[in-house]
């Protein structure tokens, strides 16, 4: 079989830039991919199948058209195989779970089916979070996340994830949002220490925090635990939610403050430690 890493995406911060004539929100953020994430797998089939397992796969059992399937029939409408899917991310909380699956699922499918065609397009028609995860390395997203560019360089920076449990719809939160645009971010070329970067993200937002967290107020708790932690230097939502973050100053002080949470708060689902490296996808 062959098995690939899904990681999580965090935006660092996102700002609604604008919006189109078809309704799609404009963006600016920066994502980043830390070291926790799903597992997907490819094997032969005599048709196209799913398996899913995995802590939270029971919430996707249900589903009769998951982003892997679809990203298959993409790729190739009439291909066979069996998908397998061990679902660790939380479902529908901001980190980019099912994208960086179906992500994960047409690297592995276009390998498998010896596919050399370009992905970049058909990861867009599947999610506007899908073709960063491709690569699942820290980028600047722009546009709807067509857009890529190059991340400044990043220092090594510690990075902990909380989420309480709870889904938020995507587009609740944007129909939720009030205000205008924000322009976008202004950023180094680089950072050379974990506090420099906090100091600059923090200049920035989330612009769909305030809204999110109208819808589940319980966002604004997790964010007061976690500016409230020994050594969080910025705590901010990413993407819709309701998954939050803190960024600290090495991964090992995130993974002893996820711990730590993990005592305190039994029922949050919670993770601690780096950025995940992009050469260790295929597993």
């Amino acid at each position: 079989m062959l098995r690939r890493f899904a990681p999580a995406k965090v935006n660092l911060f996102l700002h609604v830039t604008g919006k189109r004539a078809d309704g799609y929100h404009l963006l600016d953020s920066l994502a980043v991919f830390p070291a926790v994430g799903d597992v997907v797998g490819v094997a032969p089939g005599e048709a196209m199948s799913l398996e899913i397992s995995g802590r939270f796969g029971g919430v996707l059992g249900a589903e009769t058209d998951n982003l892997l399937l679809r990203a298959a029939r993409a790729l190739r409408p009439d291909g066979h195989a069996a998908l397998f899917l061990e679902k660790n991310l939380p479902v529908a909380s901001g980190i980019g779970g099912g994208s960086a699956d179906a992500a994960a699922a047409l690297r592995l499918l276009a390998r498998y089916w010896g596919i050399e065609t370009p992905l970049h397009e058909i990861a867009l028609g599947l999610g506007a979070d899908v073709p960063v995860c491709l690569e699942s390395a820290p980028a600047r997203m722009r546009g709807i996340g067509e857009i890529l560019e190059s991340a400044p360089i990043l220092p090594r920076f510690g990075i902990m994830l909380v989420n309480p449990g709870i889904a938020v719809p995507t587009p609740a939160v944007f129909r939720a949002r009030q205000g205008g645009f924000t322009p976008p971010a202004e950023l180094p070329d680089g950072w050379a220490d974990a506090a420099a970067m906090a100091v600059d993200l923090a200049r920035c937002t989330n612009d769909l925090q305030a809204a999110a967290t109208g819808i589940q107020p319980v966002i604004g708790e997790v964010l007061d635990v976690l500016a409230a932690l020994p050594g969080a230097l910025l705590a901010r939502m990413s993407g819709s939610g309701a998954t939050c973050f803190a960024i600290f100053a090495t991964p090992e002080a995130a993974e002893l403050a996820a711990a730590a949470l993990a005592v305190d708060q039994p029922d949050w689902w919670s993770w601690g430690g780096g950025l995940y490296d992009p050469a260790l996808a295929d597993i």
